[in-house]
């Protein structure tokens, strides 16, 4: 190993902080807030460094670190990416900072320590950067378990309303998908050679009903941690009890996990089975595209509407997925980023209001618009990339992913952009019914404390608006990263895209 092991540093890193922040003394709060801040900052400069060394033309997995773990079990500590990983650990050495800023004041009213608070958060970077870096499939699976426990403690223990209920919840749905998942992983184990390295499973032969059953096992664990319908239930308690910072990373990239993983494991190491039951995939996209979207436009808590604004939008992801074309590939993955920016921004600024309001029902605001101008307008902005607006970053997403669809199957294209236009619906709907019209009396108090968008707050949202509005004008610096992977997934199904058809035209007529 030659290179700097940046992706060993980058996973270790944010576990040392933790460690050192829960370390802090209780009573200097302040100082546990600056510790992680900082400590993100520096994994975020990390992360910088990553993808300066990642070369697009270059080999599919680069920087590549491996070392000996349980040699009976030919399991190594082994990480190395490819673009589809690439982008979302970038993802997450962003959101990270931003969220630690955005969640200054939210431990303090949970009558918890403050300074655990931030440590999980950090220890939760540690779990959500491996799981992305993992190459080994057991070391995967280990982080993919181990994900949720800081995540727990951030919804059971700093959550709001029917916390423990919607902790609980998150986390026996999250376990029982990693039931199915093990018992795949120990049968991919004896029948793939015994041994965890993926490119080597990726060159296993198995007989067609074991592919199958080995494919459902883990494509069961991906579905309810995406969430995909009908195994979503768990998402609108788990992101409407969560606070903002936590529900941002939840939504914006635990979820991703279960896309990932379908790209990364079903897609390689099972292509037989992935063609079998690809429309089994796109029928629950097309029904959690519709179902998200109509539940969305009637809800009347704030946070739980984002929650099911996701599981549409998730749908969308799904759908490029299984369609096997490299255009819609590309946009899946485009969509996980672009997503964890609009609807990470989306659930931060919903916390804002809620912060200030101290509900989040969409009911006791009103007028907010009238007495918040600033935070208003971020929140309208938030919510036109939701809708995936032209000129937002999710609008180049779902652009590829339909437009890469549409060469395969047209119907299920067709289906799914009735999705746009319920989206403009749920999202236009809540900004009217929560900014615009009469102000609601209780939010004079508000005004009178002269609560618009602070300074700390317009460096949270200032980021993500920004790379929201230059990678919808202009995504080449993701797509370049992301394409090649893509192709390579491709290839591992034995898809190719299919050749556009031209018309010709008889000279004289």
């Amino acid at each position: 190993m030659s290179h700097f092991p940046y992706l060993t540093v980058l996973t270790a890193a944010p576990l040392v902080g933790a460690a050192g922040v829960a370390l802090l003394p209780k009573d200097k709060p302040e100082l546990a807030k600056r510790v992680a801040l900082g400590w993100s900052v520096l994994v975020l400069a990390l992360g910088v460094g990553l993808w300066t060394q990642f070369k697009p033309d270059g080999a599919r997995f680069q920087l590549r670190d491996s070392w000996t773990w349980i040699p009976q079990w030919g399991a190594k500590f082994t990480f190395a990416v490819d673009g589809i990983a690439l982008v979302m650990i970038a993802l997450i050495a962003l959101l990270v900072p931003l969220v630690i800023l955005a969640s200054w004041h939210d431990a303090e009213h949970s009558k918890r320590s403050v300074s655990a608070y931030f440590a999980l958060l950090l220890a939760l970077e540690c779990t959500m950067i491996g799981v992305f870096a993992a190459q080994d499939v057991f070391l995967f699976y280990v982080f993919f378990e181990v994900m949720l426990v800081p995540m727990y403690f951030l919804i059971g223990s700093y959550g709001g309303q029917h916390k423990q209920y919607a902790a609980v919840k998150f986390f026996l749905y999250s376990l029982l998908g990693g039931l199915f998942m093990l018992a795949a992983l120990i049968g991919l184990w004896v029948l793939g050679g015994q041994t965890f390295d993926w490119q080597t499973l990726v060159n296993a032969d198995f007989s067609v009903n074991t592919e199958r059953w080995l494919f459902l096992g883990f494509f069961v664990a991906f579905a309810i941690k995406a969430p995909f319908f009908p195994f979503h239930t768990w998402l609108p308690d788990a992101g409407g009890a969560a606070p903002a910072g936590a529900a941002a990373l939840l939504v914006g990239v635990l979820d991703k996990v279960g896309t990932f993983g379908i790209l990364r494991y079903c897609l390689p190491l099972f292509p037989n089975a992935s063609k079998d039951f690809a429309w089994l995939g796109l029928t629950l996209a097309l029904v959690g595209i519709i179902y998200g979207a109509l539940v969305a436009i009637g809800q009347n808590d704030l946070k739980r509407l984002v929650s099911y604004t996701s599981i549409a939008h998730f749908g969308f992801i799904g759908i490029g997925v299984f369609a096997f074309t490299t255009q819609a590939g590309t946009g899946a993955v485009l969509y996980m980023v672009n997503h964890g920016l609009a609807t990470g921004l989306l659930f931060l600024v919903v916390g804002m209001l809620v912060a200030r309001r101290g509900s989040a029902l969409v009911t006791d605001f009103g007028g907010a618009g009238k007495l918040m101008p600033v935070l208003a307008g971020v929140f309208f902005i938030a919510g036109l990339a939701s809708l995936a607006l032209p000129g937002t970053s999710p609008f180049v997403s779902e652009f590829l992913v339909l437009i890469g669809t549409f060469t395969v199957n047209k119907t299920v294209a067709i289906v799914a952009t009735a999705g746009i236009i319920l989206a403009a619906g749920y999202v236009l709907w809540m900004i009217q019914r929560t900014t615009q019209g009469t102000p609601n009396p209780k939010l004079a108090e508000i005004k009178a404390m002269g609560r618009d968008l602070s300074v700390r707050e317009a460096v949270v949202v200032a980021p993500l608006i920004a790379l929201i509005l230059l990678l919808g004008f202009y995504p080449k610096p993701l797509t370049d990263v992301i394409n090649p992977a893509v192709k390579a997934t491709m290839q591992d199904v034995g898809k190719t895209d299919p050749k556009p058809t031209v018309g010709t035209v008889e000279a004289g007529k």
